[in-house]
């Protein structure tokens, strides 16, 4: 398997067991870190520096950086990933 498609694959299954595994806790209003935003947005400057090193073209990891950072922003870059929805909330307005 090459890199980008070992890549992809990693990106959709991981997707799958991401929302598997934090929905319910969304659900339950659990936003406790299993993994922190903080470095989050780390891992995906780094996987825009080496996809642009590659050719690679990400519009969807870009978007999800910048909708970490207005987590962040939020003031829940200790929180988990799945802080992710309360940003979301309340760049919409929604209650």
């Amino acid at each position: 398997m090459t890199k980008v498609k070992l890549f992809l694959w990693q990106i959709l299954h991981g997707n799958k067991a991401c929302a598997a595994r934090l929905g319910p806790r969304i659900l339950k209003g659990d936003f406790e870190p299993g993994f922190f935003v903080e470095p989050f947005l780390k891992d995906l400057a780094i996987v825009l520096e080496e996809s642009r090193a590659m050719g690679l073209a990400l519009p969807g990891v870009a978007l999800a950086k910048q909708l970490y950072r207005a987590v962040k922003a939020h003031g829940m870059g200790r929180k988990g990933t799945q802080a992710l929805y309360l940003a979301l909330k309340k760049i919409s307005n929604v209650e």
